[in-house]
């Protein structure tokens, strides 16, 4: 049985939810303080003058389907930032409890932890393996205090994902002290998806998901937080009702409903992740182009400051991450559209150029 119950902290363990305003189709809403009129331009079916539903239970229904999972073990959030939040916000309490992170990674876990006053312990990924994880070091820093162990896989900024031994390896070494979150943003780029494999196989794991990346949805902020029933009973009892716009349910419902030209989408970032990475690792100062799984690649480059201008003098921005100690001398460059790519490669060979000359 999972004890998420008793690892949440005891003020969540006792909250009482707020009972928000119920709905009925068939009834006339004058319960909930709404104006009866719709705003200028409102075409949506239930009419912005409403509020939405106190979750989006048909997006709930088909997110489930889609991961194929049961709908009560899924949990609707604006991204999944916020739920990395939410589940900080839930197990963590202020000055007591820790969260344990894999570095290089995304930043967001240590920022919300430092919001909410939770320790942060780093286990810094081998990169003389891959940048796979240190079990042995997890394991020698796993504490009673330690509640959340992040994994992001694939990973952001190496890309690389996680193989789903070393996950299993981690939820047995936490099991009964504290959960392991699995952010999987990035798995639709992968060429393996354990996420209905490892919420069958565990009741102390938790599995982020975002339509930001794969599905293009990044403007409507649609994650899903994916896990036990208990545990999304828990988490759910601090978002606050009414959370998700009325827009944003109809626009992901949309983008879900796209199954072949995803698909399609996804075979060409891919297709074009290989043909970048080729190209790029032709290129004077280049020293490595790592391994992806995800919709960018992260370069180890002799002169990244160098490569960063030449890219935004040819229009493009990329992301310089050699400023991280974990990260020296790396920089990272999301897959865009074939012609996009191909301008990013005519600008850095302009680079390779007046380096020549």
């Amino acid at each position: 049985m999972s004890n998420a119950k008793d690892l949440a902290r005891p003020e969540i363990r006792n909250l009482r939810p707020y009972r928000p305003a119920q709905y009925k189709d068939d009834l006339l809403r004058l319960n909930a303080n709404e104006t009866p009129w719709r705003p200028a331009g409102d075409n949506s079916a239930d009419g912005l003058n409403y509020y939405p539903e106190v979750r989006p239970f048909r997006l709930l229904e088909t997110l489930a389907m889609h991961y194929g999972i049961d709908p009560g073990q899924v949990l609707v959030t604006r991204g999944s930032s916020d739920a990395i939040d939410l589940l900080i916000r839930c197990f963590c309490r202020p000055a007591e409890d820790d969260i344990l992170i894999c570095p290089p990674t995304f930043g967001m876990y240590e920022v919300y932890a430092q919001l909410q006053g939770a320790g942060i312990i780093q286990v810094p990924l081998d990169a003389q393996q891959g940048y796979t994880l240190d079990l042995a070091g997890i394991e020698a820093a796993l504490s009673p205090r330690t509640k959340l162990l992040f994994v992001c896989s694939p990973n952001n900024p190496t890309g690389n994902r996680i193989s789903t031994g070393q996950i299993d390896s981690a939820c047995r070494a936490i099991k009964g002290n504290g959960l392991v979150v699995v952010d999987a943003a990035y798995i639709e780029f992968s060429s393996s998806d354990p996420t209905r494999e490892l919420l069958d196989r565990y009741d102390n794991i938790v599995i982020l998901r975002t339509l930001s990346k794969a599905f293009g949805l990044a403007g409507i902020r649609c994650g899903a937080v994916l896990a036990s029933p208990e545990i999304i009973d828990l988490v759910g009892c601090i978002l606050p009702p009414y959370v998700y716009p009325t827009p944003c349910a109809d626009a992901a419902l949309a983008g879900l409903g796209a199954g072949e030209e995803l698909n399609q989408r996804i075979a060409t970032l891919c297709r074009e992740r290989q043909r970048v990475s080729e190209a790029l690792v032709n290129l004077p100062g280049v020293e490595q182009v790592l391994p992806s799984e995800a919709n960018f690649v992260l370069v180890r480059a002799s002169a990244p400051a160098r490569l960063v201008a030449a890219a935004k003098e040819g229009g493009i921005l990329i992301r310089d991450f050699s400023w991280d100690p974990f990260t020296p001398g790396c920089l990272r460059i999301t897959i865009g559209a074939p012609a996009q790519n191909d301008q990013l490669l005519k600008a850095l060979a302009g680079q390779r150029n007046e380096a020549e000359s």
